[in-house]
């Protein structure tokens, strides 16, 4: 055999060597990136919880801990693994639009629609209308959906709730004849406004003058919804069908001249537009106000405070009234990772279509009509919230940079009740100072493809 045919040989065994060495590890590259698999982000913040299906469970993050590792489960052949997240709320916009297009961009959100609304408007938010089923939507009360939606598209899943309502001294009103007005039933009441023009005139001409009619504040944008909320009274809508507000109708106008004239007869705490909610929280719970707020969470509080109180709507033109109603729920992100996106979304699926998984928003005010027929004898406290869910409404009318509108407008509520203008001129300096932090906020608003 001669040198060169050596030669040859040598050099196809190395190249045979060569070949096996990268195949060997081509196939290993592979299954460490099959083992690899898709990891989603699901970030919450700082949120108590209490579930009946799962006592373990206390906040949010321990509800999400379990269902991801029940959808790992569920999911072996996708190799998918979830992170779940906690975050402090000082830390959202961090936590969120700071990590917009980084390896930590959130996938799904679970938060109270309060915040999370606003990242519509960033074109990362998905509409979710292709995971709801007929079943899902049948089994969710309207009120809850419209909230949820923008331009009719479904962005939000509505999963717990919590609903305000006003509250009422029942001996104050025992105290000065208003007793025909109290019902010992564990329910909401609806006054007409003409009910309630003779229930706040008659406490504040018969209780002492240390004792004050109704809440009302001005120093803080805490509490604001609800002022928002008493705008309505009068037929007003607040936003018009365009999602800008408009009080300088006929029905505006009636509202703010109604509060100018409660805060002018005294009806409201003294120097209201110096104090803020917690402080007619801190009155009514030492029996110093006749009517204050009250939700779910609030009622343990008042009823330690011994405050013998019920339960009415916000006013309302048509007798039927309005409370101001907070959802929380999932959002889900595109990250520009198909994969992802799909996976994340069948994850919010998986929620809304496992019993179990549902289950577990009964503790709070659940969403889910079925949960809250399935565990009624467990929500028999909160009975009367889930039976008044139709009279919520979208108070923040889903509108971008939310919290510049509530910078400026309590603002004007404070100017409000220092009592120097008309009702006309302040209709439309909260129309005009609101609407510019909405157009601001439009400006920059993109919506998801």
């Amino acid at each position: 055999m001669n040198k060169k045919i050596i030669v040859i040989l040598i050099v196809l065994i190395v190249l045979v060597l060569l070949g096996g060495y990268f195949l060997i590890n081509n196939k290993k590259s592979k299954e460490v990136q099959k083992d690899s698999g898709i990891t989603l982000i699901i970030k919450t913040p700082v949120l108590q919880m209490t579930s009946y299906k799962d006592a373990e469970v206390k906040d949010t993050y321990a509800f999400l801990k379990k269902a991801a590792s029940a959808f790992e489960n569920a999911n072996k052949e996708s190799n998918v693994r979830i992170q779940v997240v906690q975050f402090e709320k000082a830390d959202e916009d961090n936590q969120i639009i700071g990590c917009f297009d980084t390896d930590n961009a959130t996938d799904i959100l679970f938060e109270e629609y309060f915040n999370m609304s606003t990242y519509i408007h960033t074109g990362k938010v998905v509409p979710l209308d292709d995971i709801i089923s007929n079943e899902i939507r049948n089994d969710i009360s309207e009120s809850y959906w419209d909230i949820s939606k923008l331009n009719d598209k479904t962005y939000m899943m509505p999963y717990l709730g919590m609903q305000n309502t006003l509250s009422y001294n029942k001996d104050l009103f025992k105290q000065v004849g208003l007793g025909k007005y109290i019902v010992d039933e564990d329910i909401i009441q609806n006054w007409s406004l003409n009910d309630w023009e003779i229930i706040l005139k008659t406490l504040h001409d018969k209780l002492p003058e240390n004792i004050y009619t109704m809440l009302m504040y001005g120093k803080n944008e805490m509490g604001d919804t609800h002022v928002i909320t008493l705008l309505r009274s009068r037929g007003s809508t607040f936003f018009d069908e365009n999602g800008r507000v408009e009080l300088s109708s006929p029905e505006g106008i009636k509202a703010i001249q109604w509060l100018m004239d409660c805060n002018k007869k005294g009806y409201f705490p003294a120097n209201a537009e110096n104090i803020e909610i917690n402080d007619c929280y801190n009155l009514f719970t030492n029996g110093q106000l006749a009517i204050y707020i009250n939700n779910a969470v609030l009622d343990s509080t008042i009823k330690q405070s011994g405050i013998n109180y019920g339960n009415v709507n916000f006013p309302s033109i048509d007798g039927k009234g309005f409370t101001t109603n907070f959802l929380t729920g999932f959002e889900v992100f595109d990250n520009e990772n198909e994969e992802k996106l799909n996976l994340a979304k069948e994850f919010v699926k998986f929620i809304y279509e496992t019993d179990e998984w549902l289950d577990y928003s009964a503790g709070a005010i659940p969403c889910s009509n079925k949960v809250a027929v399935k565990y009624a004898d467990l929500l028999k406290d909160i009975q009367k919230y889930i039976d008044n869910n139709q009279t919520g409404w979208n108070f923040t009318g889903n509108a971008p940079a939310w919290r510049k509108v509530r910078e400026v407008f309590y603002k004007d509520i404070n100017e409000l009740l220092y009592g120097e203008k008309k009702a006309e001129e302040m209709a439309k300096q909260i129309e005009e100072d609101c609407n510019k932090a909405i157009e601001e906020g439009y400006l920059n608003s993109k919506l998801h493809d």
